[in-house]
């Protein structure tokens, strides 16, 4: 896979800057994830490069079971690992795929969602396409219609 040479600096509203290096370590921690991948089923070996907002880099890897439904994504395998490190109020910035097969690969619906649940309408997805380019696109563009919840206790509530 190749970062394409054309990505402009693009400023979050954290103002961490994702510059064409900080983009393509992302890439590279996807693929090293991918390598970890359990995919005995498919072969189709995925790994996720989560960048919050507070700075933070967090990946994860597919993992497959024999009941097929039972597969977990390596997006959100990477996000339960940043929830369970940084919290339930993370916020992603940014993130980026990578797959061994050298094959486009964009989030499934479900890890849209799930991405979508801990982003911003703005949050930067990275993904190959099938000339082995990055391509990328915001959340809101690749699930122009989330569900949405509003919690109706808080935090505090909750524990009361």
């Amino acid at each position: 896979m190749r970062t394409p040479i054309n990505l402009t600096h693009i400023m979050s509203p954290n103002s961490i800057e994702l510059t064409p290096p900080l983009i393509a370590d992302l890439q590279q921690r996807a693929t090293a994830a991918a390598h970890n991948a359990y995919a005995p089923y498919s072969k189709f070996r995925v790994g996720a490069a989560l960048l919050l907002d507070n700075g933070a880099i967090v990946t994860g890897c597919n993992v497959e079971n024999t009941s097929y439904r039972l597969t977990t994504c390596a997006e959100q395998n990477a996000i339960a690992a940043a929830v369970n490190l940084h919290g339930p109020t993370i916020r992603i910035q940014a993130i980026a795929l990578a797959n061994l097969n050298n094959t486009a690969s964009q989030p499934c619906g479900a890890c849209r969602q799930t991405i979508i649940e801990f982003s911003s309408p703005e949050t930067l997805v990275f993904f190959p396409k099938d000339d082995g380019t990055i391509d990328q696109a915001t959340i809101a563009d690749l699930l122009p219609a989330g569900f949405f919840l509003t919690p109706s206790l808080t935090d505090e509530q909750q524990h009361h």
